[in-house]
């Protein structure tokens, strides 16, 4: 029979071995479990009858199950031999189908399944994905669930009340021995529910309470500190994702143990207070979503992969990306932004360019009737976030800086940072001749001519010129090389020589020489504020001269964003058909220096550049600038929320939030366009949502939104099934496209 077995469902003698000791294994549990379910006499009356708490029902099963087993084995039930047999092969023929799932799910669905999974595990992997909440124990519910009153959750005579969950399956909380008493709404909108409990399993659960999928109970919103930071600004009411502190906006559950003590259970997630004997939870909101069908459509780029060119300025992997690429057009995504490294295409002599790869590639994206963006980057790649490859600056740049390493950012211990080059030699002459401000020109001005076609037929909509390290318009004042770490105030970067020549000049302009220097009681790198003299309450950067310095420091910086913009015009204009398909944008991202923003002082905006305390608009002068050339503001970081991941730091004071509608309502009031693009891996629903929310402001007046959008970025992860199917959903989102599987 054994044999028959085997040609039937084709497992081998070793798994057959394997699983008929699984099987015996089984069975000894189950007789185990048949022993241990056996009545435990309790109390005995007068005349012999057995007493049990739950009543007579259980009383009379027992004596069934007694009458049947009788006296052997101490009243366990003797099992035939040819059921044990019949058994054993309905589990070996289960185990083989088991076996062949979990091989094509391993194969075909990469899902990560152990070598010994069961059928639980399947089930488990297969209800996650679909948005359930497995636990270890078994208990399985969605991620959101609500009680609905009425005739859709009748209460028995015996107590069992079924919940309704929004997957239209059903679990009887009658099982853990959990009865709702009544479900009541009131005029608020939220249900209010009195449940009861008799089973030890509510008591005895040590699980911690879960909070629903989406839902952050730790998450705490700065529109109330933004009201009072910014009167009279624009700011977004609170988005459903944010879980407000007012009662009305939860649900209170009264759960109350029939043995007087009750401890949280894993359905139930946020905090738990005692109100006259019973226990009161107090649930999250409900995840809902906005509708943003009819709403103005944003285009969606998507950004390439770092290394899509490699050093010898070739395309890597053309196959693969072609069709990475053809999955992306076939979502309506609007296009892909590439960055041009100058450590590329001029690594090797001045004035020598070589664009073959990114020539190769831009003639896919035309093939595929794709829009182009491109961002020209005048620094190096690796050592930041999100940086894996290196691209150092041009070799011959690197050996200018090797005989006259004042051509770098330099800190106050002399160290050198070589990521970008100090904007105090825009106007030297020392780079084989040239001054950087005209090396920046001629790569450009070579780009546009070597790319002439694509400006005419439209491919290219967008230029972005990079301003500084990682691109963005700031000095490189938290770099981690010199060993920085969050929340550390950072350092100023204006030690170089030509940058001291330039303050030397100020001070002595001001009347005042001996200001000719930088603050000696700025702290180093991993400083605090108030560990400072310069930069605590009433301290030093409010006096006279940290007026004067901070005032020059800044203007440094919006004076070379005016250089490099005005020459960035210069080169882009040409034709009439350039000028309708091309916009400039700095490579302005701010949302990256939102610690110590509750402070007076905001220490690490004035490390890096922006003169942004607590009594003045440090973004003014940046906006004036950027609207003097009619450029765009690049926004980075619109999935806000998600940088409250250092929430260890409580002492950072930052605000993320509020320092973005800061930034956001200075671009917008100088009508300036805003495209925005997010800063960290953005793969989960809730985080699209929060980008949606602040692309598109649900209640500003002027009806302002961001002019486009780059998703960061292009690789395998972003094309794993599951991830895709929201990307492709957010996509549909930002273009005012309707979505089926709204939540509402």
């Amino acid at each position: 029979m054994a044999t028959d077995m085997q040609k039937l469902i084709g497992t081998s003698e070793d798994d057959e071995e394997e699983m008929e000791m699984d099987v015996k294994e089984e069975d000894d549990d189950d007789d185990e479990d048949e022993e241990k379910h056996m009545p435990i006499p309790g109390m005995v009356s007068v005349d012999g009858a057995f007493v049990s708490s739950s009543g007579n029902n259980r009383f009379q099963h027992h004596q069934q199950i007694q009458e049947q087993g009788g006296n052997q084995s101490g009243g366990r039930r003797c099992r035939p031999v040819e059921e044990k047999e019949r058994t054993k092969l309905r589990e070996r023929h289960r185990r083989a189908i088991t076996a062949r799932i979990l091989a094509g799910l391993r194969r075909h669905g990469n899902y990560n399944l152990r070598v010994r999974a069961d059928i639980n595990d399947v089930i488990s992997a297969l209800a996650r994905e679909a948005g359930w909440v497995v636990l270890p124990d078994g208990t399985t519910f969605p991620s959101r669930t609500q009680i609905v009153d009425g005739p859709d959750c009748p209460v028995t005579a015996g107590g069992a009340c079924t919940m309704w969950l929004e997957s239209k399956w059903t679990v009887n909380w009658a099982q853990i021995g959990i009865q709702i008493l009544r479900v009541s709404r009131p005029a608020g909108g939220t249900s209010t529910a009195v449940v009861t409990s008799s089973s030890p399993h509510l008591v005895q659960q040590q699980t911690p309470p879960t909070s629903l999928r989406g839902v952050s109970s730790g998450y705490r919103s700065s529109v109330e500190y933004n009201a009072t930071r910014m009167k009279g600004v624009f700011v977004p009411a609170s988005s459903p994702y944010d879980v407000s502190p007012s009662p009305r906006s939860h649900s209170a559950v009264v759960v109350q143990d029939r043995g007087g003590q009750a401890e949280n259970h894993p359905l139930i997630g946020g905090s738990m207070d005692t109100v006259d004997d019973k226990q009161v939870v107090d649930m999250p909101p409900k995840l809902q979503e906005r509708d943003f069908a009819g709403t103005p459509y944003i285009p969606v780029y998507v950004m390439l992969p770092l290394g899509v060119i490699n050093v010898k300025c070739e395309l890597v992997d053309p196959d693969g990306l072609l069709k990475q690429l053809k999955i992306l057009k076939s979502v309506n995504v609007d296009g892909v932004i590439v960055d041009c490294w100058w450590g590329i295409v001029e690594a090797h002599a001045p004035q020598e360019y070589n664009w073959n790869g990114y020539k190769r590639l831009f003639q896919i994206v035309r093939e595929l009737k794709l829009k182009l963006q491109v961002v020209l980057s005048f620094h190096e790649c690796g050592g930041n976030v999100g940086d894996d490859v290196c691209i150092p600056l041009p070799h011959w740049v690197a050996e200018i800086g090797r005989s006259n390493p004042d051509i770098f950012f330099t800190d106050r211990e002399g160290r050198r940072n070589p990521e970008c080059l100090s904007w105090g030699i825009d106007k030297e002459r020392n780079l084989r001749g040239r001054t950087a401000i005209e090396v920046y020109f001629d790569f450009m001005r070579s780009f546009r001519v070597d790319f002439d076609n694509f400006f005419e037929d439209g491919i290219i909509s967008m230029i972005e010129v990079g301003l500084g390290p990682c691109g963005e318009l700031r000095y490189p004042s938290y770099p981690v090389k010199h060993g920085w770490r969050y929340p550390g105030i950072g350092e100023f970067q204006c030690y170089d020589q030509y940058l001291l020549k330039s303050l030397r000049k100020a001070a002595e302009a001001r009347g005042h020489g001996f200001w000719a220097r930088g603050p000696d009681n700025a702290g180093s790198y991993n400083s605090r504020p108030h560990e400072t003299g310069f930069f605590c309450d009433g301290g030093d950067y409010d006096g006279y001269y940290g007026r004067f310095f901070l005032n020059w420091y800044s203007q440094v910086l919006v004076d070379h964003g005016d250089r490099v913009l005005s020459l960035a015009k210069l080169a882009f204009e040409g034709t009439a058909i350039a000028a309708k398909y091309h916009l400039l944008k700095a490579g302005l991202m701010l949302a990256g220096v939102h610690w110590w923003y509750k402070t007076t002082s905001h220490a690490a905006e004035l490390m890096a550049g922006f003169y942004n305390p607590c009594n003045r608009d440090g973004f003014a002068a940046v906006m004036a600038m950027l609207k003097k050339h009619g450029a765009a503001l690049n926004f980075r970081c619109a999935e806000l929320h998600m940088l409250n991941q250092h929430e260890d730091f409580v002492e950072a004071m930052a605000d993320p939030e509020g320092l973005a509608w800061q930034v956001l309502n200075a671009a917008w009031d100088a009508c300036i366009p805003v495209v925005s693009e997010n800063a960290l891996p953005t793969h989960d629903r809730e985080s699209y949502n929060k980008i949606l929310e602040n692309a598109k402001p649900l209640n500003d007046p002027d009806g302002r939104h961001f002019s486009s959008f780059t998703y960061l970025k292009l690789g395998s992860l972003l094309m794993e099934r599951h991830n895709f199917l929201e990307f492709e959903r957010f996509v549909k989102r930002m273009h005012g496209e309707a979505v089926l599987d709204l939540q509402l």
